[in-house]
């Protein structure tokens, strides 16, 4: 995303949680001239370390950063369970607020958030930034083309060992009671992928598996998925193997496939793969992109009214609900309907 050439000053930010995505979100956006984080909140002296070796000025006080009338938006890098209470401040407090996936842990909670967003008149973005990986651009183009037919069928794996050993105490499994840590952390990428380029899913049936932890959480999860266009999908991650990044939608008239070869948080090409009925399959090798900045500076452009953001309430509330329909299911042992999910939602 380029910058605008009449532009004077960066839009201002200060990002909230220091841990791992925390840290990578605020080295990426380092030189970004469209976006420039002023302030960094953290919790340990590591958290000051960190923003040090960036000059970014650092506090503990949440507070602060709320009432700092030169940042004009707050990046919630924090632990899910905070996310609910942290987006209705900073909307109180009259900013934007861009907050990392899943942007809460029930319909009930995002739904409060997208109202306190919506009465403050402020924009609410989102981390799903798989959505701007020029792979999935480029497929998203043959599908609003049309190019692939009548969509029948998408598929997807997100699977890596970043986590692989995670504490049971860990936030990212203990503050997050029956939903499974597959489904947090990489899970609900693929369900926001289904959502931008199959549309909205009907039925959910999920399938847990504890292979590799030794504190009980479930390191594997399939999904089978319904969708209302009628078409099928299935996704699986695996949290205890090596890298592997899959996306393919087959249609009526041709598929197409989409594999990474690295994790969003390195630099690594993709291929896609497409195959109609005629003809030798064409494979074209694309670079990457820093899609964590390009989400972050489509979003500050949103705010400027100088570009549109792809993500509508909508969608941000349907993947939440995904994501409990994939915790009723489990519990349940059956296929539970977003439509079930969505009920106890005021919106």
């Amino acid at each position: 995303m380029s910058s605008s050439k009449t532009r004077t000053r960066p839009i201002n930010a200060a990002i909230v949680g220091l841990g791992w995505w925390g840290q990578h979100i605020l080295r990426q956006m380092i030189g970004s001239d469209i976006v420039r984080i002023v302030y960094a909140v953290g919790s340990r002296a590591e958290h000051r370390a960190h923003a040090d070796k960036f000059d970014v000025a650092f506090t503990t006080d949440f507070a602060r950063v709320l009432g700092d009338v030169s940042i004009d938006f707050v990046i919630l890098a924090t632990p899910h369970a905070q996310h609910g209470l942290q987006i209705e401040a900073v909307a109180r407090a009259g900013k934007h607020v861009f907050c990392e996936k899943p942007v809460g842990l029930s319909v009930e909670e995002v739904s409060k958030s997208l109202e306190a967003c919506r009465v403050a008149d402020v924009r609410l973005g989102i981390g799903h930034e798989r959505r701007f990986e020029p792979a999935v651009e480029a497929l998203r183009r043959l599908l609003v083309d049309g190019f692939l037919g009548t969509v029948m069928h998408v598929e997807a794996s997100f699977n890596h060992d970043k986590l692989q050993g995670i504490a049971g105490d860990n936030w990212r499994v203990s503050a997050q009671s029956e939903i499974p840590l597959a489904m947090t952390a990489t899970g609900i990428h693929l369900t926001d992928l289904f959502l931008d380029l199959v549309g909205p899913i009907e039925t959910v049936t999920a399938f847990p598996a504890t292979r590799m932890s030794n504190t009980g959480y479930a390191d594997t999860l399939s999904v089978h998925f319904g969708f209302a266009s009628k078409a099928t999908g299935y996704l699986n991650t695996v949290l205890a193997t090596p890298f592997y990044s899959r996306l393919a939608i087959f249609g009526s008239d041709a598929w197409a496939e989409v594999r990474d070869s690295s994790h969003p948080d390195e630099a690594g090409a993709s291929t896609l793969t497409v195959q109609s009925r005629t003809g030798s399959p064409s494979v074209a090798k694309l670079a990457s992109r820093d899609s964590v900045r390009a989400n972050l500076e489509r979003f500050a452009l949103s705010i400027e009214g100088k570009a549109s953001y792809p993500f509508t309430e909508e969608q941000i509330l349907e993947n939440i609900a995904v994501m409990s329909a994939v915790s009723r299911s489990i519990a349940a042992g059956r296929s539970v309907s977003i439509a079930e999910v969505l009920s106890r939602s005021p919106i």
